[in-house]
């Protein structure tokens, strides 16, 4: 079938290559890619024939999966499984739940290498160029960069099912597919970047058009992006059994667990029931519930407002914990479905391979010289933004009396820029003749040591910088402040400041800041506190510039982790090259690796453990996140394995579908190994789905779908009144979070009402505040959400003209009417 086309898309008859075979039987269709019009997906779409063939690469793509099928993979044999470790199946009845887990493949040597040497003889990976699609050089470079960070690689070329994200653009699955094809052994000589390089558009507007982009600013942006849709919530460290449920008595202490992991998920409601009526089961369908209610005359419906009026100003949630229902009608007013905890929205903290591999923490310490009072900030960065600094700044820093009282970044970085048109001539005659005899003119070598000591010294903030004490209760002139890395990252990106932008003109240092490739020190700016083991840092990649500040193209420097040889890649261009090419190279941003050889000696234990092939009767499963972080990280840290269980021990049910993915099973002796050297954990040998979850997701969906009802029947009541007495204000802030949260799109209930930034307070009356981002809603819709939600202050507005002041002129107009007749 691959031989019989005739070279050319069936449906816009466009040449090769980047031409896709179907690979259904009986089928000989043949369509163009992604670079075109892409008819392979379409047809894929309409015929749903999954498999495809490239006919240039022989790369096999299945579209029901997303992913790519390896024909060739050598599997290992799947270890036999003892009975405590069979796949478990769930309750078919239970909504949402898979029927069956899928058992996990056993662990071969081929997942802890990255590559075996007979296929390094064959072809080396990772030296596929990116063509330009229109002054895209700045993107280019940087995604040779980071596609040259094995940690960050081998997630998306390992762990592939966890790249899912419901976020658009989804431009993780596009960085997924462009890494597939990059570090594909049957790699093309280039790949078009077609479709993330769209999906950063729609993100970020600043890349829109044709004009040249700053690279390190692609590199944030992109980053940023695959932190939100990949980022994943930290579970807490605290006892799951503290959780309260949302059926637990209302003896129980609830608001004391206001603070634990489930708490704003499972919260407390009573099951009392009104002596009044009869209870109203659980399990009734609340639509057959409203369809039975539309047919009632308004003086029901005013009934059951008032009901909810009056059970709010009672002033007690113990009384809306009530079954009330109407004894003559039978509807049901209120019930328990209406009453949960009232507690502050959960500030959540998340994690992503992003976060992972490129997050540091900084603490800056700030020093009052006169009441010696020391503040401490934490702060989290992806990257360092390092000044160039000048001959009077080297001076100082390498001057014996300024080792330990040097002048920070900020000011030595900003003195050194060049100003106005004079710099530039003379930058220019720098670039054009700069020659061993000019370097007594210009100043001694600038190291990368050098920019990294003038940005960890100390400070003098005095003049416009002066700062506040709170203990002094006042501004002070001296201060001395100072910046250390309390967390070093796996991997160090460092941005070089060389671009100056003005109000009228841009300038850019063309200073050579020499760096080495190896052994990068950073022990010196670490914090006392400072917990790493490992220390030094070896050079991945750097990202260059050529050029002035208003024009100028970006190449990367890069090395292959499979060969340790250097490449340039210059868009489409990849070349090899020497040492001594980077080491010249005018550097802009580079990435660095933490360095460890005990990392390497216990991944090459590991492999042999795995190749005793020792029998074992357990097996245990461990993450493949932390299996990536093993094979690329130098300090892996404890096994983790809480990425694919819940707090209860089990698999969340919204991961039984794909649970293949997220683990794998490894013997006994690989396992005990792994433990002794790292400890963590918990160990696992038997995977079932979390019925626990099960019901709380449950729950949570009963409780959103109860809210919902309930405002829609509420707001619909109050678009149907002509002339509310009174409207109440509620701040759109927070009803978004509401929305978010009842259909489905946030975990966490929204916390109280917030309505302070819509208020003002005048004269002792809370009005709403002119321009406020607020929404209008009936009294007993406020009552409502107030009752499960709690918060405040109560907003108000009242028409200008209320009921009142209308029955008042009807009768002034009346009895004028009839003085007049007499």
């Amino acid at each position: 079938m691959c031989f019989c086309f005739q070279g050319q898309c069936q449906d816009c008859k466009v040449g090769g290559p980047n031409l896709w075979a179907c690979l259904e039987n009986g089928c000989s269709y043949v369509g163009c890619g992604e670079s075109h019009a892409d008819h392979s997906t379409v047809h894929s779409q309409e015929t749903r024939h999954n498999l495809t063939v490239n006919l240039t690469t022989l790369r096999v793509w299945c579209y029901a999966c997303t992913k790519e099928v390896f024909l060739e993979r050598k599997l290992g044999p799947h270890a036999h499984l003892p009975s405590a470790a069979m796949p478990i199946s769930p309750d078919p009845k239970a909504p949402g739940s898979p029927t069956s887990l899928r058992v996990p493949p056993a662990g071969t040597c081929d997942d802890l290498d990255m590559e075996t040497e007979e296929e390094d003889e064959l072809r080396t990976r990772g030296l596929t160029g990116l063509k330009n699609i229109g002054n895209t050089c700045y993107m280019n470079a940087a995604l040779q960069a980071l596609s040259n960070c094995p940690p960050l690689t081998q997630f998306f070329l390992d762990c592939g099912g966890l790249v899912k994200t419901d976020k658009k653009p989804a431009l993780c699955k596009s960085y997924q597919k462009l890494i597939t094809d990059l570090w594909h052994k049957n790699r093309n000589s280039y790949v078009v970047p077609t479709n993330l390089f769209q999906g950063i558009k729609a993100v970020n507007p600043m890349f829109r058009g044709y004009s040249q982009q700053d690279s390190q600013e692609f590199l944030r942006c992109l980053m940023d992006q695959l932190h939100e849709e990949l980022k994943e919530p930290i579970p807490d460290p605290e006892d799951p059994n503290q959780a309260v449920a949302m059926d637990d008595g209302p003896d129980e202490d609830n608001h004391s667990q206001s603070d634990d992991f489930q708490s704003c998920e499972s919260c407390g409601s009573s099951d009392r029931v009104d002596s009044e009526g009869p209870r109203v089961p659980e399990d009734i369908n609340e639509a057959e519930m409203l369809i039975s209610e539309q047919n009632q005359n308004n003086r029901d419906w005013q009934k059951e407002k008032n009901l909810i009026n009056n059970l709010y100003r009672a002033g007690s949630h113990g009384d809306l914990d009530k079954d009330s229902t109407n004894s003559e009608y039978g509807s049901p007013y209120i019930t328990s479905r209406y009453s949960y905890q009232t507690c502050s929205k959960r500030q959540r903290k998340y994690r992503s391979i992003i976060s992972e591999v490129f997050d540091g923490t900084i603490v800056s310490s700030v020093q009052c010289l006169t009441c010696d009072r020391v503040s401490v900030t934490l702060e989290n960065f992806q990257d360092i933004s390092l000044p160039i600094p000048g001959k009077e700044d080297l001076a100082k820093l390498h001057s014996s009396s300024h080792q330990t009282a040097l002048v920070k970044a900020g000011s030595c970085g900003e003195a050194y820029a060049p100003q106005g048109w004079i710099a530039f001539v003379m930058e220019y005659i720098k670039r054009c003749y700069a020659d061993i005899s000019f370097i007594w003119f210009w100043g001694p070598v600038v190291t990368l040591q050098d920019c990294l000591a003038a940005f960890f010294a100390r400070d003098e903030l005095k003049g416009d910088n002066m700062y506040s004490c709170e203990k002094c209760k006042k501004l002070q002139n001296v201060i001395f402040c100072f910046v250390e890395i309390l967390s070093p990252q796996q991997i160090l990106c460092i941005h070089l400041k060389r671009f100056r932008h003005e109000l009228m003109f841009s300038t850019k240092i063309s200073t050579h800041v020499s760096f080495p490739l190896e052994g990068l020190e950073m022990q010196p700016f670490l914090a006392k506190d400072c917990s790493a083991q490992t220390t030094t840092y070896d050079l991945l990649s750097v990202i260059c510039h050529h050029g002035t500040a208003s024009s100028g193209h970006y190449i990367a420097y890069c090395r292959n982790e499979l060969n340790q040889l250097w490449y340039e890649f210059d868009d489409q261009s990849v070349t090899e090259v020497p040492e001594s090419c980077v080491q010249n190279a005018e550097a802009y941003v580079l990435f660095y690796k933490k360095s460890n050889d005990e990392t390497q000696k216990e991944r090459r234990k590991v492999t042999s453990l795995l190749n005793m092939m020792e029998p074992s009767l357990l097996q245990f499963y461990i993450s493949r996140q932390w299996l990536n972080k093993f094979k690329t990280f130098a300090e892996p840290g404890p096994i983790s394995n809480h990425d694919f269980l819940c707090p209860h021990g089990g698999i969340p049910p919204n991961k039984a579908s794909f649970v293949d993915d997220l683990v794998m099973m490894l013997p006994q002796n690989v396992w005990d190994h792994l433990y002794s050297r790292y400890g963590g954990g918990p160990a696992v040998n038997h995977l079932y789905v979390c019925h626990t979850c099960q019901n709380e997701i449950e729950k949570l969906e009963k409780r959103r779908k109860n809210e919902l009802d309930m405002f829609v029947r509420l707001n619909k009541a109050f678009q149907e009144e002509e002339s509310p007495v009174v409207i109440y204000c509620i701040t759109m802030q927070w009803f978004r979070e509401w929305e978010a949260f009842v259909k489905g799109k946030d975990i966490d209930p929204p916390g109280p009402i917030d309505n302070s930034k819509i208020a003002v307070n005048k004269n002792g009356h809370i009005t709403l505040k002119p321009g406020a981002d607020s929404g209008q809603i009936s009294e007993e819709t406020w009552n409502f959400l107030h009752s499960i939600h709690g918060g405040g202050p109560m907003v108000t507005v009242r028409p200008s003209v209320s009921h009142q002041e209308a029955e008042t002129s009807q009768a002034e107009e009346k009895i004028e009417v009839e003085t007049r007749s007499v």
